[in-house]
């Protein structure tokens, strides 16, 4: 039996259920996951829902405390069972599971399923990163409006069968039915409302993990996931809402509460209100991971938001994205990495990008690009960083990026690659206009690809190169399209030291580091 077919095919090979059932159906619709594998094991995660779209967002679940079997196995036919136990699925975490899973081998593929109320989850494979250099497959995705088409670029993601996923952001989104239209229209239809409440966060969070395409590419891999603003609200800040709404503190735990509770993250990741994703992984001595919050911790947009020109204050070196805490505890990971590649994974694009042809300058200031002296103070740490990569979501459109610690110099060092992934279904199908690229790239040279179809980013990492394919589909307004290599890249390792010379043109061009 194949991988691909294991997924399929898995419930023929599960031990007898228990016959004693209290549920009328089947409590395990939203699949399986796994995640922030390590050396030695994962996170898994299942959330069971008789009734997904049950409209308070308890999944249709009794309000009681229901016991999950979980198994961990060396064989997909679970024929060596290696780890197993029982959690409490709770109605006060939506009867969410999170099963932190230690003391197995490095380097290798385990697969894992859950048993309730006598009936069995389907199997999912998951993978504990390796002990020394091992070369790693993962692919790098963002941003999935269900409103905006079928999630054909999860489905071909999974059949690549890669051994991790990382997701950086924009999961679900929090509109009501048609509340942001694509140009493609509307293909499917949200929830009713927008996300406001718990119990609305939990019902969007069902209705998307119910798509059998999202439910595959969790149970092909373990994925590094980290939100971006449609998981609580669109551009928010901080502690500011982006509408100026009333009660936003709670709204975002709540919404924090609704994504732990959908996620396959650490249960220390939930911490009263706060929601840590920024986090560290590592592949062995290959690479360390580091994932970001750019939304938690940052200062307001300036200048009113948007994409503007003449925004001085977007200049000013006291603002922060990361603050100061998140920044130190980056700092600190980059400097004690002993990993031969540096992989940054984040939400908004960090290249300077320009939007405007001809004369003048309009960047999004939502973006990087908002918070410039910040950037330029990364850059500068990245230069002294062995391999750095930067991986982005958000664009909604594939780019391929030199990263500078001054982009208006064609002279200054290149300290960095940014790989920016397009959309899984965001805007619909997408397009390619030439004219408007050709355009984008002629103003902005440090950029050197852009695809604006739906896609993914698929990555093959040695200790001697990083080879990427930009991954694009045609259309997902209709299922069934496959998916194309728009372009690939081959960025090789560098055995020479950190420049010295980038280090002094970031610190030459920064201010202090950001306030908390």
């Amino acid at each position: 039996m194949d991988r691909r077919s294991f997924l399929a095919a898995s419930a023929a090979a599960l031990v007898t259920p228990r016959t004693t059932r209290t549920l009328a159906t089947d409590p395990f619709t939203l699949g399986v996951a796994s995640g922030d594998p390590s050396a030695d094991g994962f996170v898994l995660w299942t959330r069971l829902a008789a009734d997904p779209l049950s409209g308070d967002g308890r999944g249709g679940m009794p309000s009681r405390d229901v016991d999950v079997e979980w198994q961990v196995a060396a064989d997909e036919r679970f024929s060596t069972v290696v780890r197993s136990g029982t959690a409490a699925a709770r109605p006060g975490a939506a009867h969410s599971v999170h099963v932190e899973v230690a003391g197995l081998e490095p380097g290798r593929d385990y697969f894992y399923r859950f048993r309730s109320e006598g009936r069995v989850s389907p199997a999912g494979r998951t993978r504990t990163a390796p002990a020394g250099e091992a070369p790693l497959t993962f692919a790098v995705a963002a941003c999935a409006h269900y409103e905006h088409g079928y999630y054909g670029a999860y489905r071909r993601l999974a059949e690549q069968e890669p051994e991790l996923v990382v997701f950086l952001g924009d999961y679900m989104y929090e509109y009501a039915p048609s509340g942001y239209t694509a140009l493609a229209g509307r293909v499917r239809t949200h929830s009713p409302g927008k996300c406001e409440t718990l119990a609305d966060y939990r019902l969007r969070h069902a209705q998307y993990k119910s798509d059998p395409d999202l439910q595959a590419a969790h149970a092909v891999a373990p994925w590094l996931a980290a939100f971006d603003d449609h998981e609580i609200e669109n551009n928010w800040a901080g502690d500011v809402s982006s509408t100026g709404a009333a009660g936003f503190t709670r709204r975002r735990a709540d919404a924090f509460r609704a994504y732990y509770e959908n996620m396959p993250l650490r249960r220390g990741s939930l911490q009263g209100a706060v929601l840590r994703v920024n986090r560290r992984v590592s592949w062995g001595t290959l690479a360390r991971f580091h994932l970001l919050d750019t939304r938690q911790f940052r200062d307001d947009q300036a200048c009113l938001d948007g994409v503007r020109a003449g925004c001085d204050e977007r200049l000013d070196a006291r603002r922060t994205l990361l603050g100061a805490g998140q920044w130190r505890w980056l700092e600190e990971g980059l400097r004690g990495s002993g990993t031969r590649w540096n992989l940054l994974g984040q939400q908004i694009m960090m290249a300077q990008r320009d939007y405007k042809v001809g004369p003048g300058r309009e960047v999004n200031l939502d973006s990087w690009d908002g918070y410039a002296a910040e950037r330029t103070r990364l850059l500068g740490s990245l230069a002294g960083t062995s391999n750095p990569v930067v991986l982005t979501g958000d664009a909604h459109m594939h780019h391929l990026a030199e990263l500078k610690t001054d982009f208006d110099d064609p002279d200054a060092p290149v300290v960095a690659r940014e790989l920016v992934t397009t959309s899984i279904a965001s805007d619909g199908d997408g397009y390619r206009d030439r004219t408007w690229i050709a355009e984008a790239l002629q103003e902005n040279p440090h950029i050197s690809f852009i695809d604006q179809r739906r896609g993914y980013l698929m990555a093959r990492l040695t200790r001697d190169e990083l080879s990427v394919d930009f991954r694009t589909l045609d259309y997902i307004s209709r299922k069934g399209a496959p998916a194309r290599t728009a372009h690939r890249v081959t960025i090789p390792a560098s055995e020479r030291p950190p420049s010295q010379a980038a280090r002094d043109a970031a610190a030459a061009h920064a201010g202090p580091p950001g306030r908390d």
